[in-house]
């Protein structure tokens, strides 16, 4: 999946608290008061990092995706999807991912004369690529980390974060995605179709049923909105219990206010709505300032509504 000032104030149209049917207001951005975090974990601040799963962004949250809400009505746009075959292709996912993250939303990347987001897991994944048909320029990307090279490279990357034990006998069909993130200029439906669908057949030409990943919640207001929307989800939208995971650095819900009525990120809202699960209490990512929901999402459990845009191969 960031301890800079404010890093998400582009996003405050998503932080709504609900005071009653008619009326609603932005929250108030409470970091430089009420963020309690450097407070418990000071010992802890360059926690690992980890990552998310819908429409916009990624492994390392750069599941970052923060785009407008897109399931349902969205139609698929000609955009070019297709795999990175070398690495002048994966440095333009990661030129895109380095601009959405770093100097759009302040996470704390390493920085290089390039203006690249690179980590280790890039040499081990798939790349996702959909390019504007205009300008053949990447507009959006997701990375997919398959069981054998996590094998081969050790972990998971949201195994950075939380402990996966209970998932284990689930790794020889689970692909992990992240890194996910679409350009300011074309967060459209059409893009997130286009990645979904690329994502959908990648699933059912290798026969994987099972996508991980971490998904992002802004900590603008120092968590409380993140640990209102944790405790306004419902059992259906949580996994069993034997598909839980545990946060290593947990969001201290019991510090922060809970009981706000919010409105979930268009990231989440997705997920839930295609049929996701929520496997986890919320993890703290302190390079990207979020709080993390480890996401699962069974091909089996896909909402049939969307199963065609998901599952359809791509054009």
């Amino acid at each position: 999946m960031p301890d800079i000032p404010n890093p998400f104030s582009a996003l405050d149209h998503l932080l709504i608290v609900k005071t009653n049917e008619n009326l609603s207001k932005p929250l108030k951005p409470w970091a430089d008061k009420l963020n309690p975090l450097k407070k418990f974990f000071s010992k802890k601040l360059v926690a690992e990092a980890a990552e998310p799963l819908e429409q916009q962004v990624s492994e390392k949250k750069p599941d970052l995706q923060y785009v407008p809400e897109i399931l349902g009505k969205a139609k698929r746009a000609p955009f070019k999807i297709t795999w990175a075959m070398h690495e002048d292709e994966i440095k333009e996912a990661q030129r895109l991912r380095y601009k959405v993250f770093a100097e759009e939303m302040g996470a704390n990347l390493p920085s290089n004369e390039e203006g690249l987001d690179i980590d280790e897991f890039d040499t081990y994944c798939d790349h996702l690529l959909v390019r504007d048909p205009e300008t053949l320029r990447v507009v959006g990307t997701y990375r997919v980390l398959v069981p054998h090279k996590a094998v081969e490279l050790g972990r998971l990357y949201s195994e950075s974060e939380f402990d996966l034990s209970r998932l284990n006998h689930l790794r020889p069909k689970m692909v992990e995605v992240g890194r996910s993130c679409v350009h300011k200029d074309f967060r459209s439906g059409a893009v997130i179709m286009a990645l979904w669908s690329g994502l959908g057949q990648y699933m059912k030409q290798h026969d994987y049923e099972i996508m991980l990943g971490c998904a992002s919640i802004p900590m603008a207001d120092g968590g409380h909105y993140a640990a209102s929307l944790y405790n306004s989800l419902g059992p259906e939208q949580m996994a069993p219990v034997e598909n839980h995971a545990f946060p290593k650095l947990p969001l201290p819900l019991d510090r922060l206010n809970g009981g706000l009525h919010v409105e979930a990120p268009p990231l989440i809202k997705g997920y839930l709505k295609l049929g996701a699960k929520i496997c986890s209490a919320p993890a703290w990512d302190p390079d990207f300032n979020t709080a993390d929901l480890l996401t699962m999402l069974r091909l089996s459990d896909i909402n049939p509504r969307y199963a065609k845009h998901f599952l359809d191969k791509a054009s």
